[in-house]
């Protein structure tokens, strides 16, 4: 599925301008660049130019692809992307070193989430892994997995988890919060038991 074309906006005129300042001086101020074309024309304003640029239209006609969407299909099961999906996630994760290691380790890791008696070690060699990548906001992961190391080991390992009860205890809470003062214990345990 191709991505929408933007709405036309003041920048676009001087878009052509923009492209050739920016293969000249990749690292020109986005602030330099409004004040030249503000010099020739633009009408616009600041947040209008900045939004444009970072969004990457200067360069392409298509919106770049979102974070949130690329965490989408990064985490999605590889069974079940569509063949476009596919494609794009590969060009995502072979786009940079970086990409293509973390797609690995997040692949590694959905391995380990289904209970199994030796995941305690692949864990083991998983963090290890993850260390050597040159990616601190998965360093900051495995120091969280390091903290609670039991409890994680256990769900890896464990067929057995505590889902029921974390589901009576969201649902408690959620009651709890609709009814916010009104009425008292008696209708709220009505409300719990019957629901």
């Amino acid at each position: 599925m191709r991505a929408p074309l933007y709405r036309p906006t003041l920048v676009d005129p001087y878009r052509d301008y923009l492209k050739r300042r920016r293969a000249e001086q990749p690292a020109v101020p986005v602030l330099h660049l409004f004040h030249e074309i503000t010099q020739q024309g633009y009408e616009g304003s600041l947040n209008l130019f900045v939004r444009y640029v970072n969004q990457g239209r200067v360069d392409s006609d298509r919106p770049a692809i979102s974070p949130r969407r690329v965490t989408r299909l990064l985490l999605t099961r590889p069974g079940t992307l569509t063949d476009s999906q596919r494609d794009r996630l590969d060009d995502i994760t072979t786009a940079c070193p970086d990409m293509t290691a973390l797609a690995g380790l997040v692949r590694g890791f959905a391995k380990l989430l289904h209970p199994a008696d030796g995941n305690a070690h692949l864990l083991n060699e998983w963090i290890t892994t993850a260390r050597a990548a040159d990616l601190p906001h998965l360093h900051s992961f495995t120091r969280g997995l390091d903290l609670d190391r039991a409890a994680v080991d256990a769900a890896l390992t464990l067929p057995h988890h505590n889902g029921g009860t974390e589901g009576v205890n969201t649902k408690t809470k959620r009651i709890m919060r609709q009814m916010h003062g009104r009425a008292g214990f008696t209708l709220l345990r009505h409300r719990i038991l019957l629901g």
